[in-house]
């Protein structure tokens, strides 16, 4: 995902993005719906309820400690370095302080209890079980997403349109649905989620947007699915100004005229001007996005960018108390202004706190879907261009030594082939004789690599963040883009694994489905939520599927690794925080095709349930 507010000084030449882009299909979003719901709908919302009143009718848990168990066995995935599996844990307020079977744990704590009650006191350890079929995990950590953005895409999610009058259908519904919006016409209107590549190909304009009565003469400003381009009217057009012929690391797209149509590409998006955000719409967005993680059992999530306006909200958050999801944050960087690495002051959580900014972002180059990704060839789809890099090489090769001199975890978007090769090689020379367990140095998205780079990858420990829907939104045009032998090294993610890399998984929310389940089906089956692919029922290069066990660990202890956490989060296993889920059916043996009925009955935070109940 890029971020509207980075700049690039690469000098590269940039191509139009109007000549031939394939089709792709897109995974539809969620949906909003009236009371009416059809008998299937209504039945899986009674089944849910019913397994809800199961867990509600327990009595509320006392103060003091308490197990959780399975009736039907080892139920629990403790995910610890064994991958062990147990009958239950003992939660001991905010901590996993026991685990093995229900004889084992009721001995250990009646005894102790015992030893220590008074007559005032009670030895039995209370004990929860959990529904039969159900299973007990660590809390999903999401490695890669942006919060806030996730947020502001709810508000007008265009997801799923399947023409650019779709669209502007829901920006005209979304007008309407709100009468300041409505009365107003000086207020923006901002959404995001569209997706050209399920248009035919075709890119929207200004005068689609306008075409519409009720959106002619407003401000609208929409991101698209994969956050490289902006849809903008021509009120938004005319509020920017004159316009730069060229941007560097970007592309005002522009008619037969050269007339701007209303479509900005990657670091021209820094052109639109839009009015700052309260700290009304920051907080209303958070808590669209934390409501979202709670409901899916997501526990944590590495926020892969933060702008000042966006850390400020998050400092002053935290310092009002502890945040309802632990966020892990990068901050970004922004070469046009000065070096800040030794002079800001880091945040460390320490594992257990819920901010923690200790990371950069730094972008390398731009998206494949809207063919800006750096490649060493040409697209195959579009030969006048190999992509871009949104940053000089040379500046990588001067910033990231820096960085980590001064203790920051560096973290660099690349998604082609050329561009992740330039960040190795910066990486390779500025770990030389370095610990890089101490720095931990990650590649953002990681998406496609010349073998060599693959072998490098692994030998030099740096840190793999991907992104498994990715794949399967992007497998129906990639070929077409990159041509038959190239394709096969994009999310190659057995090759990265084979090859010693370490892999922390993320959705890159709002890009793609924030439900961590996506994820997990995406990592081992490579099929689209329908169970199809270019290739078939077997998946997409399905050689270059995930096991369940290694999915599962990319989404709990390895993403924990990636931001420094694995000694307090990321398993279950004693002394660590109880950050757990509680999964209505078993993940590890269900059929694939069941995978994405998967429902969360509980997310527990330090040992208190944030969603559903226990």
């Amino acid at each position: 995902m890029s971020d509207n507010r980075q700049r690039s000084r690469s000098g590269e030449k940039l191509s139009s993005p109007d000549e031939a882009i394939p089709r792709a299909t897109a995974s539809a979003g969620p949906t909003r719906s009236g009371w009416r719901v059809s008998l299937p709908v209504a039945a899986a919302a009674l089944a849910v309820s019913c397994i809800a009143i199961y867990i509600s009718k327990q009595a509320p848990l006392k103060d003091g400690p308490y197990a959780l168990c399975s009736r039907e066995g080892k139920n629990i995935y403790t995910v610890d370095q064994e991958n062990s599996r147990v009958q239950c844990i003992v939660v001991d307020g905010a901590y996993v302080v026991d685990s093995g079977s229900l004889h084992e744990v009721t001995v250990r704590w009646h005894d102790t209890a015992a030893r220590a009650a008074t007559p005032s006191t009670h030895a039995k350890l209370p004990v929860r079980f959990i529904p039969p079929g159900g299973i007990v995990i660590p809390g999903f950590t999401d490695a890669h997403a942006h919060i806030l953005e996730y947020g502001a895409a709810q508000e007008l999610a265009l997801e799923g349109s399947k023409t650019i009058q779709d669209a502007v259908a829901l920006v005209r519904s979304f007008i309407l649905a709100n009468p300041v919006v409505q009365n107003d016409s000086s207020k923006f209107v901002t959404g995001g989620g569209w997706d050209h590549t399920v248009w035919a190909g075709k890119w929207p304009t200004a005068a689609d947007l306008d075409s519409d009565p009720i959106i002619r003469g407003r401000p609208v400003v929409l991101q698209s699915k994969d956050c490289h381009a902006l849809w903008v009217s021509s009120k938004a057009l005319e509020l920017m100004g004159d316009l730069p012929p060229e941007v560097d690391g970007g592309i005002i797209v522009r008619d037969s005229a050269g007339n701007p149509t209303g479509l900005m590409l990657d670091n021209a998006q820094e052109l639109v001007k839009q009015p700052p955000l309260t700290d009304e719409d920051l907080e209303r967005r958070f808590s669209m996005t934390v409501a979202a993680a709670h409901k899916y059992g997501v526990t944590a999530i590495h926020d892969a960018g933060l702008d000042p306006v966006s850390l400020r909200f998050f400092k002053s958050r935290a310092a009002k108390g502890r945040l309802p999801i632990r966020v892990y944050a990068m901050n970004l960087f922004d070469e046009t202004r000065e070096y800040w690495g030794d002079k800001m002051d880091k945040i460390l959580g320490d594992g257990d706190g819920t901010l923690t900014a200790r990371s950069v972002k730094i972008f390398a180059d731009g998206a494949l879907r809207t063919g800006g990704s750096a490649l060493y060839e040409p697209y195959e789809d579009n030969p006048s261009t190999p992509g871009f890099m949104r940053i000089a090489p040379e500046t990588l090769f001067d910033i990231i030594p820096r960085f980590l001199k001064d203790g920051w975890q560096t973290c660099v978007h690349a998604i082609g082939d050329r561009a992740n090769g330039i960040v190795l090689d910066a990486f390779e020379a500025a770990l030389e004789g370095a610990n890089v367990t101490a720095l931990r140095p990650r590649l953002e998205h990681a998406q496609m690599m010349a073998p060599v780079d693959m072998t490098r990858l692994g030998k030099l420990g740096v840190i793999a963040s991907v992104q498994p829907t990715h794949a399967i939104s992007d497998m129906w045009y990639a070929q077409d883009r990159l041509g038959p032998e190239r394709v096969k090294r994009l999310y190659a993610f057995r090759s990265l694994v084979d090859h010693g890399a370490r892999l922390a998984l993320g959705t890159d929310a709002p890009v793609e489905d924030i439900n961590p389940m996506t994820t997990f089906y995406a990592s081992v089956t490579r099929l689209s939520p329908a169970g199809d692919s270019p290739h078939g029922a077997e998946g997409w290069f399905p050689e270059q599927r995930l096991s369940r066990v290694e999915a599962l660990r990319g989404m709990t202890i390895d993403a924990a690794y990636a931001s420094f956490s694995e000694k307090s989060l990321g398993s279950l296993e004693r002394g660590k925080l109880a950050d757990f889920v509680v999964l209505n059916q078993d993940i590890m043996s269900v059929n694939a095709n069941e995978l994405l009925a998967t429902n969360v009955l509980a997310t527990v935070v330090e040992g208190q349930a944030v969603y559903g109940a226990l």
